[in-house]
């Protein structure tokens, strides 16, 4: 930091109301880094000439040669408000969705934003992305609408057209704030269901209340409006910005009018009055200008077309004398204009010092935080507050006070781990030289050439007959040469090694060199901390995170490093104190990607950071030269640990699968192994992509429309048996008997269980954590669905909020089944399971008649003897769902209908165990392995009894696209089988933004493609949407007269989805079924025509 001594750094760190730290959120090439380019040349760290073509906080080489972002980092700057000081630590991320990860980490160590539109392209879906993730994590934003040149330069819009345009993007973003209110008002107030009309005693009791609540909060707070002073109008790239208040002090003086209400009418429907010179409403209803346009818009318009277009230099004189604006003589003769405008615009209305000084005021400090945040850091949303221990419920307030007392506990969360050359740390890095260093070394140097001058004249000589003299170094020279020149070469490779420092932010307590602390991990709980400590567990403090053995969380490190942030660049601290940013070393051993540091371990592990991005894309890795497998390894876990989003996955084939969340971050994932992890050459596989399968209503038409009348089903391999919808299935001991079909889940079915996976995990968490160990007494004892309060130490407790979620899941369940037809009627009681892993989109329908097993929304209790088994029969199940028959895919969308369960007699049951007991193996295995194994194996057979369908991972595809060029761009997603959904041209240009989907699997070199064939006229944007069925049975070939006359004999055109199901299977080592030779004809040649 150049402005800033570390006397004054410690003072202003000390005090929290001087602290703001902020994040830049924004869509891609909206303009983040160079705005913050302009932040940080106030304080003298670049030339505000430099400030966005240097883009300072893109350290990375494949940053600035694709000219984006892709990773947060930090820098701290200080910032004067008249006679205050403020410390502002700002974080700049990424705004490509492929590192929407990146934001994540970002967002949780900030109070506040500042969310960046692009006025021309307005709002993205990466803009709402960021928007909902500060609405997640309850950091209050601020808005810079930018690249208001564009809208004078390029769209050539009049003052008034702005003024139209800006208003209906203010619109834009502030209906995204309100949806996202409503959404989590509604959520958090579910209407309880009317009372029975039957009630004599309550006359209206059959009355719905149908109020949502929205009308009881408060969202004033809420919205974006430049009359708050939470909006600035900028150009970052010409370093001008201003806001509401800029202009009100300015007009205020020359029309005589008060400040603060100049301040609330300069933006909105008011207009001046000529003769009365008083601010009027209605401009709009009178065809008058709004004095945005009048004061503001107009006399930006004419600066721009003085300067710019028309190039007056004699006019930019007398305009920079009436702003009292002094040019330089090198700015009046610059032969570029946009120099000269940025000269006048950056002094006339600074864009860093209007935004920073809107940032001091609009954004709270860290001794601000809220109590909505403090228990959403500390507990999960599924979670009650009250349920975690009394030592944990005090540190409530400690986050609260945000205090840096000696006595306070000390707690640190650290968002990630990022690299950093150990060349470039501040004890590696050179310093320059004091006087006396310089003389000292001056003599040292003196020293050593007076002696190689004496050891010159007594170094032995080797003659030969005559003249030639050969002098020959003595030995001991000439190793102590070699020993030098091998450290050098050491500390040189030294130099260029990675280590990692922890990006973290200190929520209470002061942090110190020297000081020891816990790293709680992400699954560490309280509760079982507390109780081992107080047995007389002592955590061991030589332990890192390879020597946890299951069920350890807590590890003790020393803390050696603490760093100040500033970009490319840190600088040494001994302490920070509580509501600073900071980075910490020294951590590899005991961090992964996140965790927790604190001086207690009633402290609870922060919860996870909300994911927007899913990893998706996949590919298998594996060195060039075996001998470099180690190598590889070691660098696979440093990518894991570098990367917030990548996850690196061994198989059971041994195959090393990187998985990542887009083409462009498998790209960075790449490079960074090959040249800064594994440092070895490494080959890559084609991306692997996943499927699902399904099975689907049989189809009423053919592949070329014709009805299908008495056709039959084409099934895989030719295979008859079990043509019946219900399969009946033994076990291998003839001792039990399940009867099993499978029809498609109805579609908002299948949706919800997708969208709840949360909720249902922490359902089963909590209901089902002890199945199959409870006794009756305890099973009737306890005969409530969902208890609450009376429960044990290590459970989970659920929230109000998370059992009325789980109530309104059951009815929304209840109404999507009543919807589907009478067959799915009151299946939500009989819910057996869902799969894969209980929390997936399959269902196990329990139709048994004479078993009355409670569904899924209650324990497991009863006295049927079935029940003994019903783990290992939900086992079967599961496994069956997460690896269909078609290519080894989990299974999504289908529900298993269970039509009849039959075990044997309990005294051969008996005997049975007996046997096993006392012979110690059966031929058959034990019968709870038979029993899943036959439930599996039913499931996979009713499965290929019914139409089966693989389902591809679909992509939403943003693309903006000159209008020029549609067709091509339509071209090229018709040739990768993507759908157009909608296109919209934007107002006053000839640029469409075109929404479509496009399979994952068709998607790869789709940007280069479409950025080729439309002349770089087109740029994409992909996110992850949905999974979409392939229309085409994977099994299907010609079969009617009508499709061998459309397709031929061989379906020479291919059927996609064998395609795609034939490179799952050939990748997983399944067989397929393929004619290597076709036709076996020997080759006649030119020279034999025989």
């Amino acid at each position: 930091m150049r402005l800033l001594n570390p006397q004054k750094l410690k003072e202003l760190q000390s005090n929290p109301s001087r602290i703001r730290n902020i994040c830049i959120l924004a869509h891609v090439d909206h303009g983040k880094t160079t705005l913050a380019d302009s932040l940080v040349a106030t304080n003298g760290i670049i030339s505000p000439k430099m400030a966005g073509k240097l883009r300072y906080m893109d350290s990375r080489k494949d940053e600035q040669e694709r000219g984006i972002t892709m990773k947060s980092s930090s820098i701290s700057l200080l910032h004067s408000k008249g006679a205050e000081e403020y410390l502002v630590n700002l974080i700049d991320s990424p705004g490509h969705v492929d590192f929407a990860s990146e934001v994540s980490t970002a967002v949780r160590l900030c109070d506040g934003a500042i969310v960046v539109v692009d006025v021309v392209e307005g709002v993205c879906p990466q803009t709402q992305a960021a928007l909902k993730q500060a609405w997640l994590e309850n950091i209050r934003p601020v808005l810079v609408l930018n690249k208001m040149d564009r809208l004078i330069l390029e769209v050539k819009l009049s003052p008034l057209d702005a003024y139209v345009h800006l208003t209906q993007i203010l619109e834009q973003v502030n209906a995204v704030m309100g949806e996202l209110f409503a959404s989590e008002i509604l959520a958090r107030t579910i209407p309880e269901k009317p009372q029975s009309p039957n009630d004599p005693d309550k006359s209206s009791s059959s009355l719905y209340d149908w109020s949502t609540g929205l009308e009881d909060e408060d969202d004033s707070h809420l919205y974006f409006s430049p009359d708050q002073g939470n909006v600035i109008f900028a150009s970052a790239m010409d370093g001008w910005g201003f806001s509401i208040e800029d202009f009100a002090k300015l007009y205020a003086e020359k029309l005589g009018v008060n400040e603060k209400v100049l301040q609330k009418t300069l933006w909105g429907d008011f207009y001046l009055h000529g003769k009365t010179k008083r601010v009027m409403k209605g401009a709009q209803e009178k065809a008058k200008k709004p004095l945005f346009v009048q004061f503001v818009l107009d006399n930006l318009w004419e600066v721009y077309d003085t300067v710019v277009v028309r190039k007056e230099k004699d006019k930019l004189q007398k305009i920079a004398d009436s702003l009292n604006i002094k040019l330089t003589v090198r700015d009046m003769r610059h032969t570029d204009s946009k120099v000269q405008l940025q000269a006048l615009c950056g002094q006339w209305l600074p864009l860093a010092k209007t935004l920073l000084d809107m940032v001091c005021i609009k954004l709270p400090a860290p001794y601000e935080i809220t109590e909505e945040k403090a228990e959403k850091l500390m507990c999960s949303a599924t979670e009650r507050f009250d349920s975690l221990p009394s030592e944990t419920q005090q540190l409530k307030s400690v986050f609260l006070a945000c205090s840096s007392d000696e006595d306070v506990p000390v707690i640190v969360y650290i968002s990630k781990m990022f690299p950093m050359e150990r060349g470039c740390l501040p004890q590696y890095r050179s310093r320059p030289l004091t006087a006396a260093e310089i003389a000292q070394r001056r003599e040292q140097a003196r020293l050593r050439h007076a002696q190689r001058l004496a050891q010159s004249h007594d170094v032995p000589h080797v003659g030969g007959c005559g003249d030639d003299v050969i002098p020959m170094p003595e030995p001991h020279l000439l190793s102590h040469g070699d020993e030098i020149k091998t450290e050098e070469q050491e500390a040189q490779e030294q130099s260029h090694e990675d280590v990692f420092i922890a990006f973290a932010r200190v929520f209470s307590g002061t942090v110190k060199r020297g000081q020891e602390l816990y790293v709680l991990g992400p699954k560490h709980e309280p509760q079982s901390a507390l109780e081992k400590l107080k047995n007389g567990e002592i955590i061991d403090p030589n332990l890192t995170l390879k020597d946890l053995k299951s069920g350890q969380h807590i590890t003790r490190v020393k803390i050696d490093q603490l760093f100040l942030l500033m970009g490319r660049e840190l600088e040494t601290l001994d302490s920070v104190p509580a509501g600073n940013v900071l980075g910490i070393g020294g951590l590899e051993e005991h961090v992964l990607k996140s965790a927790t540091l604190a001086s207690t371990v009633a402290c609870p592990a922060f919860t996870e950071q909300a994911q927007v991005v899913v990893p998706i894309v996949r590919v298998a890795v594996e060195p060039a030269h075996p001998q470099d497998m180690a190598a590889l390894v070691h660098g696979l876990r440093l990518l894991n640990q570098a990367d917030a989003c990548v996850q690196v996955i061994v198989q059971e084939t041994g195959e090393h699968v990187l998985v990542t969340a887009g083409e462009v971050h498998l790209q960075r994932c790449l490079d960074d192994l090959r040249e800064r992890y594994a440092k070895v050459p490494i080959n890559v596989s084609a991306p692997i992509v996943p499927f699902r399968e399904t099975v689907v209503v049989p189809p009423t038409v053919d592949m070329v429309n014709e009805a299908i009348q008495d056709q039959s089903i084409a099934r895989k391999d030719g295979d008859t048996e079990n043509t019946d919808e219900v399969i009946t299935m033994c076990t291998p001991n003839k001792q039990s008997t399940v009867k099993i079909c499978a029809a498609p889940l109805p579609t908002e079915v299948t949706s919800l269980l997708e969208a709840h996976t949360e909720l249902l995990k922490a359902m089963d968490k909590h209901l089902h954590f002890k199945a199959g160990h409870q006794t009756e007494e305890q099973s009737s004892q306890k005969s409530e669905d969902f208890p609450s309060d009376n429960t044990s130490g290590n459970q989970m407790v659920l929230t109000e909020r998370t059992l009325k979620a789980i109530e309104t899941l059951k009815e929304r369940l209840k109404d999507a089944f009543s919807a589907a037809g009478d067959e799915w009627k009151g299946a939500e009681n009989q819910i057996w399971s869902v799969g894969p892993r209980r929390c997936g989109p399959n269902v196990l329908l329990n139709r048994v008649s004479d078993y009355d097993r409670p569904a899924i929304w209650q324990r497991l209790h009863g006295s049927d003897p079935r029940l003994e088994y019903d783990s290992s029969f939900v086992n079967g199940f599961q496994l069956a769902t997460l690896a269909g028959p078609l290519c080894e895919e989990p299974i999504m969308g289908v529900c298993f209908i269970v039509e009849d369960w039959t075990l044997a007699d309990k005294s051969q049951l008996d005997l049975l165990s007996t046997s096993e007991t006392t012979s110690g193996s059966q031929p058959y295995g034990p019968f709870s392995g038979q029993m899943m194994s036959a439930v599996k194996e039913g499931c996979r057979r009713a499965f290929q009894a019914q139409p089966q369908r693989l389902m591809a991972a679909m992509y939403t595809c943003n693309i903006q696209v000159n209008a020029e060029v549609l067709g091509k761009m339509y071209a090229v997603l018709g040739r990768r089988h993507g759908r157009i959904l909608h296109g919209d041209i934007q107002e006053g240009t000839s640029t469409f933004t075109v929404t479509a989907v496009l399979p994952v699997v068709e998607s790869f070199e789709f940007a280069p493609e479409i950025r080729k064939q439309t002349s770089g006229l087109a740029s994409p944007q992909l996110v992850f949407s949905h999974w979409e069925v392939i229309e085409i049975d994977p099994f299907w070939t010609p079969r009617t007269e009508e499709e061998y006359l459309h397709y031929g004999e061989k379906s020479d055109t291919g059927n996609r989805a064998r395609r795609y199901m034939d490179a799952v299977r050939r990748r997983k080592g399944l067989a397929v079924q393929e004619k290597l030779v076709e036709f076996a004809e020997k080759q006649r040649t030119l020279s034999k025509n025989k």
